[in-house]
């Protein structure tokens, strides 16, 4: 039997990566700018932790709007298709055929079709969400999940650069420690992303890394040259 293969769970997946992808990154380039110019590891520390807990907090709140929007965005558009089904029946009509039209199907045929989904307005209005507007009824605990799901990620991202202080006495040997531990994190994030999301392996993994590499280094010279 033939099976095809698809990416499952794509919202969770994307969320991850967002949370992963910035809570790697952003502490990372924190602590390398503050290891620059303090001279305490309890200051790197304080706060990256500082960041992380706002970080979370602003990443699951933007990955909730997010999923609000797109819950209110469906309503309002389906709202407005019922309407047009009761008050504007023909131009629906007219919309159906025009979309058969466009897959080759005869004029006799296109008229069948709409008048047949035209008996069921609920099925009428479910197919003009879908093949009109390109719209599926989104999860209603979407943007719940997606909150708790980024914020999450972000949390376990941004602990990773941020561990390696806990263990040492002088920022510099935190520095250098994370750098190479969050730099194989972001290699490893980066390839599975890129596994995840049908992407070239190494390329991706490497992209992932110069942007936590490039990001973390802007940040430390900077901080060196203010200090």
């Amino acid at each position: 039997m033939h099976q095809e293969q698809h990416l499952q769970s794509s919202d969770f997946i994307t969320d991850v990566v967002i949370g992963m992808a910035d809570g790697l990154t952003v502490p990372f380039a924190l602590a390398a700018g503050i290891s620059s110019a303090v001279s305490s590891n309890s200051i790197v520390v304080t706060a990256g932790i500082a960041e992380i807990i706002a970080g979370a907090i602003a990443m699951g709140l933007g990955g909730y709007l997010a999923g609000k929007t797109e819950w209110d965005h469906y309503y309002a558009e389906l709202k407005r298709e019922y309407y047009e089904v009761e008050h504007m029946a023909e131009q629906e009509k007219k919309e159906i055929r025009a979309i058969f039209a466009g897959y080759g199907i005869s004029e006799d045929t296109q008229h069948r079709i709409a008048d047949e989904l035209a008996m069921d307005k609920d099925k009428w209005v479910s197919f003009m969400m879908q093949y009109e507007l390109g719209l599926q009824e989104p999860n209603p605990a979407r943007a719940r999940t997606s909150a708790i799901t980024i914020g999450l990620s972000y949390i376990v991202g941004g602990l990773i650069p941020l561990s390696p202080y806990f263990f040492t006495t002088v920022p510099t040997d935190g520095f250098k420690i994370s750098a190479v531990v969050t730099l194989i994190c972001l290699f490893v994030f980066g390839y599975f992303k890129s596994k995840a999301t049908g992407q070239p392996l190494l390329a991706g993994a490497l992209k992932v890394m110069c942007i936590g590499a490039v990001a973390a280094a802007a940040a430390y010279l900077v901080a060196r040259w203010l200090s």
